[in-house]
């Protein structure tokens, strides 16, 4: 089966904020997860991937975090970008963290439309405890990962190359489940490399959608409508 065309990142668009997995969108099509803490440069690496500055916005306001946000790329709706909460900075109470964390688990575990996730770790402070979490969850679920080193401008090419190839190691264990490699969101470094997953990851030869059944038990092609 061929692949379909590359995908125009420069179309994204926003699309609707969720608190939670029953208002996410309808769970159908192919969708990649954006994830990271606070500070490792999540909205800089989405912002430069579409070429638009003000799509993922950044907010000191710690209501803003706790939604999933979702980002179409194409008028049909069927391939989307999501950007998941940040985490490492919001000072709310702990139950509310934790309430977060319920919803973010979830949300990665059931969501049959997730296709991967993109996980942005600052590569001067690579696999913090919040990084390990997202891989183990990842990893419990079969679920890709793509692990972006963000910032890799910040260090020398030495440095650089040398951070990329311990995280590289230090995640072997996993196989082809997760890759790893250097990004920079002000010089674009690395940006065709991860336009690449994310083409293979969206591809809409591989996209899942949602199967209803009627009340004999059948596979219908459409969701039934409510009875008025």
């Amino acid at each position: 089966m061929s692949s379909s065309p590359a995908l125009n990142y420069r179309r994204a668009s926003y699309l609707k904020s969720s608190p939670n997995l029953t208002h996410c969108p309808d769970d159908s099509g192919a969708e990649v997860a954006f994830a990271g803490r606070s500070n490792a440069g999540k909205s800089s690496a989405i912002n430069r991937l579409t070429e638009n500055k003000k799509l993922a916005k950044t907010s000191k306001t710690p209501g803003r975090t706790q939604l999933l946000n979702f980002f179409v790329l194409d008028d049909s709706g069927r391939q989307r970008l999501v950007d998941l909460p940040g985490y490492g900075f919001a000072k709310v109470p702990l139950a509310v963290k934790n309430e977060w964390q319920r919803n973010l688990e979830a949300y990665l575990q059931k969501r049959q439309s997730l296709r991967g996730m993109v996980l942005m770790m600052d590569i001067r402070h690579p696999l913090t405890e919040f990084d390990q979490q997202m891989v183990r969850w990842a990893t419990k679920s079969t679920m890709p990962m793509h692990i972006l080193l963000t910032k890799s401008d910040k260090l020398k090419r030495g440095p650089a190359t040398a951070t990329l190839l311990a995280v590289r190691k230090s995640l072997a264990e996993f196989g082809d489940l997760i890759s790893v490699q250097l990004f920079s969101a002000p010089n674009g470094d690395g940006l065709p490399e991860l336009r690449s997953k994310l083409d293979e990851w969206l591809d809409s030869n591989n996209m899942v959608d949602m199967v209803y059944i009627d009340d004999n038990g059948d596979e219908i092609s459409s969701e039934p409508e409510n009875p008025a």
